[in-house]
C-alpha cells in the first residue's frame, strides 16, 4: 500500500504549531498529540475516580491519539486565521472532514471501523469535550512555558486560551488545573525541592 496511514501519522513530528507566533521552543504536532493524551487521561481519572464519573478511558485516550490525524494532510492553520470568520472556520472544518476521510481511506478495509470513529470525531459528546479540555490546557501549558521564557508574545494568547477553559466550566478540568497547572510555573530546581 503506497499511500500509509501511519507514514502520514509520522510526519506529524515535521508540522510545527504556532505558526504565526516567534517561539523559544518549538512544538510540532506529534509532541502536541502525546501531551493532549496525558493531559486526557489525567481528565478521565479525576472525572472517575474522584468525581465519581463515567469517562470511558480507551475512547478519550484514542480520540486524543487521533485528534490531529487530518493535520497530516493540511498541516496546522493557526487559530487567529482558522476562526477569523464563520465562512473561513466553516471551510476549514470541511477541509479537515475531507483529510481524515483521506487519512481513513489509507487504511486496509478491515481496520478501519476501529480506527475510524476516533479520526473522524464520531464519539459521544463526554469524549469530544475531555479531549478539547485537554487540547486547551496543553495550549495553555505552552503559553506558560513561553511566557516562563521571557516570551511576551504569548501573553494574549495565555489570557484567551485561560477564558476559554474556564468557560468549559468542567468540574475535572477545575480540579485539574486547582491541582496540577502551578507545578508548570516551577524550575526544575522549584519542583525538586
Amino acid at each position: 500500500m503506497k499511500k500509509s496511514f501511519y507514514a502520514y501519522m509520522s510526519r506529524l513530528k515535521h508540522i510545527k504549531r504556532w505558526g504565526l507566533m516567534r517561539n523559544t521552543m518549538e512544538e510540532n504536532v506529534a509532541e502536541h498529540s502525546y501531551e493532549v493524551v496525558l493531559i486526557a487521561h489525567a481528565l478521565c481519572v479525576i472525572n472517575n475516580e474522584i468525581l465519581g464519573g463515567h469517562a470511558d478511558e480507551t475512547q478519550v485516550l484514542l480520540a486524543a491519539v487521533y485528534h490531529e490525524t487530518g493535520e497530516a494532510i493540511t498541516g496546522d492553520l493557526p487559530t487567529p486565521i482558522k476562526y477569523f470568520d464563520d465562512d473561513i472556520t466553516q471551510a476549514y472544518k470541511k477541509i479537515e472532514a475531507h483529510a481524515g476521510q483521506t487519512m481513513v481511506r489509507m487504511l486496509p478495509e478491515k481496520m478501519r471501523p476501529r480506527i475510524a470513529p476516533y479520526v473522524l470525531g464520531e464519539l459521544s459528546d463526554e469524549t469530544k469535550r475531555i479531549v478539547k479540555a485537554a487540547d486547551r490546557i496543553c495550549a495553555y501549558i505552552k503559553c506558560i512555558e513561553e511566557k516562563k521564557s521571557g516570551n511576551t508574545e504569548f501573553d494574549k494568547a495565555g489570557v484567551r486560551v485561560l477564558a476559554a477553559i474556564e468557560a468549559m466550566d468542567m468540574p475535572e478540568v477545575k480540579y485539574f488545573m486547582r491541582n496540577f497547572m502551578e507545578g508548570y510555573s516551577l524550575t526544575l530546581d522549584e519542583l525538586n525541592e
